[in-house]
């Protein structure tokens, strides 16, 4: 039984302190953060990025494909799906709320919207609450197994499910919402609302990591706190949807930061700049960060003015491109660095000075047994516009944001939200002769 709340407590008081008493782990050790792998799947046609829990009871091992701007972790409930722990959520209660775009059923279960936002499916299903455990960690290695009881997802079905890799049976959103994986871990916690992620480029043993809590973030032999050589840029909201489907006003749950200028070879790109800020009143325009989009994904005119300067400062002659990339290089023609391809870095300005550096690792991909190079970029075309349909907000067939950040772009870099200061950090951890596998997954228990 939640107590009696004074009414001068805010909402938004009430909500946390209502998830918090919900989800609270029921032994006395409190954790300082909680470690989550991350591996690359390349099984699909496009790459993802799959993370593992253990829910249920029985524990069964779920893997989910992680969605850094997704507002909700949803698992495929159709098949298989057996746990003496499972419940529905009430329609009308306020879990049901905080899933902004739900509905009920005939028997007053609370519905909402699973999003595959890889294939850009969604449906309906019901909300439930289940037991979760995850790896405790001190930021050096992982600890002991800590329990979430009634940690909130939707029930997603095949037909949403399609699309992701073998074995993978959902999604886990980290976005901006008070039922994303890390709000709901945050809470049960009560760690600030920090979390990091770094994607590994390999696969199979090659694990990433993410870190949800204010633990230091220490990489192999480097046994140093790369939270503390971070560089940090605003980050911004949207306040119109960019998800798949959403009530109409509600905000985007994904994270923006503001790109100034793009620079390649100490030259500026010539770029529209009225794409780079984001149109308050449609939501389009903007720089996103995206670990569902496996590249990065540009508006026609920005793809294109980069792609000129990029070939310009290459220096050599492309060849005919590679789907669904629009500029390729001979691999012969392109020399490599401990850095990866020998290609000029593509600088993108921030909003407050601060300069994010795409070196070749995270701005070429490597086809046909390596003998084309193409840059990692994609035209995502002109004239981003969404539409609305009743009381629905959907995005149309083009894209909503100017510039994403995609996948690649992130592989080997250490990228911090800080919801509490509302700001993102990042650094590439190859400058430090490192790499996001190093984390020491071995617990020290």
């Amino acid at each position: 039984m939640i107590p009696t709340l004074r009414i001068t407590l805010s909402l938004c008081s009430f909500l946390l302190l209502l998830i918090s008493s919900s989800t609270a782990k029921t032994s006395s050790f409190r954790p300082k953060a909680i470690v989550l792998p991350v591996t690359k799947d390349i099984s699909t046609s496009t790459p993802q990025y799959v993370t593992q829990i253990k829910q249920r009871t029985p524990l069964v091992t779920v893997n989910l494909t992680v969605d850094l701007g997704g507002g909700y972790v949803w698992v495929n409930c159709e098949h298989g799906y057996v746990s003496s722990t499972s419940k529905a959520v009430a329609c009308g209660s306020a879990q049901c709320k905080l899933f902004g775009s739900s509905s009920c059923s005939s028997d007053k279960v609370c519905g909402g919207f699973p999003s595959n936002t890889v294939t850009g499916v969604s449906t309906s299903g019901d909300v439930r609450s289940d037991v979760v455990s995850v790896q405790s960690t001190n930021g050096n290695y992982s600890g002991r197994a800590v329990t979430v009881p009634k940690f909130l997802f939707i029930c997603g079905s095949d037909v949403v499910q399609k699309g992701l890799p073998k074995g993978v049976s959902g999604i886990a959103g980290f976005g901006r919402t008070k039922v994303s994986l890390p709000f709901q871990f945050s809470s049960a916690f009560h760690f600030t609302r920090k979390f990091a992620i770094c994607l590994s480029s390999g696969t199979i043993d090659s694990r990433g990591v993410i870190i949800i809590g204010d633990a230091p973030y220490n990489f192999g032999y480097l046994n140093s706190d790369l939270s503390k050589a971070l560089n940090f840029t605003p980050l911004i909201k949207n306040p119109v949807s960019t998800a798949p489907i959403s009530s109409l006003g509600e905000p985007s749950f994904e994270y923006f930061i503001g790109v100034k200028s793009i620079n390649i070879s100490d030259k500026e790109v010539p770029l529209n700049k009225t794409l780079l800020s984001i149109n308050k009143n449609n939501g389009v325009g903007g720089t996103k960060i995206s670990t569902v989009n496996p590249y990065g994904i540009l508006e026609t005119s920005i793809y294109k003015a980069l792609s000129k300067a990029f070939v310009s400062a290459v220096g050599v002659q492309t060849i005919s491109p590679v789907s669904p990339f629009g500029t390729c290089f001979a691999s012969h023609d392109i020399g490599f660095t401990p850095m990866g391809p020998g290609v000029p870095d593509i600088k993108l300005v921030l909003e407050n000075g601060a300069v994010w550096d795409i070196i070749g690792a995270n701005s070429m991909v490597s086809l046909n047994n390596s003998d084309v190079l193409c840059l990692g970029f994609v035209d995502g075309g002109s004239n981003p516009k969404t539409s609305q349909v009743g009381f629905y907000h959907k995005t149309g067939n083009q894209p909503t944001t100017s510039i994403t950040i995609g996948a690649l772009q992130l592989e080997n870099n250490l990228i911090q939200v800080d919801l509490k200061t509302s700001r993102l950090g990042f650094r590439s951890i190859f400058l430090d002769h490192s790499n996001c596998a190093n984390f020491n997954f071995t617990s020290s228990v």
